[in-house]
C-alpha cells in the first residue's frame, strides 16, 4: 500500500464491510452504472481483500529404503 492510500485512508476512515439490506431485509447488489460507489456496502465503499496466512504442511519422516510395512508378501 503506498503512501498516498494509507493518508486518504487516514483521512476517510477503514470501509465498514457492513453490506446494505433492502426493506425485505435482502442483500442489495451493486448497480455496474456507477463505478464511483459501491451500492451493496451502506458507506459505498468496498472493503479490502485480506490475506490468508497458508499454514505450513509437515511432511512426513522418510521411512528406509526395502520392504513397506503392511505389505502383502511378507516371508513366512
Amino acid at each position: 500500500m503506498g503512501i498516498w492510500n494509507r493518508f486518504v485512508t487516514f483521512m476517510i476512515g477503514e470501509p465498514s464491510g457492513e453490506r446494505a439490506r433492502d426493506s425485505k431485509g435482502r442483500y442489495v447488489k451493486d448497480d455496474k452504472s456507477t463505478p464511483s460507489t459501491n451500492e451493496a456496502y451502506k458507506d459505498g465503499r468496498t472493503p479490502t481483500k485480506r490475506v490468508r496466512k497458508t499454514a505450513v504442511k509437515k511432511t512426513p519422516a522418510k521411512r528406509g529404503r526395502g520392504r513397506p510395512k503392511g505389505s502383502k508378501n511378507k516371508s513366512k
